[in-house]
């Protein structure tokens, strides 16, 4: 079963996207999240610092994902 950190995971190498892309795009969501932090979403799980990506982080991810590649609605 994927886990949303996953998820995460794998569409930041799909998209070739770095954390400064992954930030940008939270911020569309008014989400605001540290590279620091963000980095602990992407280690292996059996590290001490390994935080467990929420359903909030994962939609306000794919709702900004959209806004960053498509735009915003006018």
């Amino acid at each position: 079963m994927l886990t949303n950190n996953d998820i995460l995971k794998k569409l930041r190498v799909a998209l070739h996207l770095k954390d400064d892309d992954i930030v940008e795009i939270l911020k569309l969501k008014e989400f605001n999240i540290t590279k620091g932090a963000l980095n602990d979403l992407f280690r292996k799980d059996d590290h001490p610092n390994f935080k467990e990506a929420g359903d909030q982080i994962l939609r306000n991810f794919l709702d900004g994902l959209i806004i960053y590649k498509r735009g915003k609605k006018e």
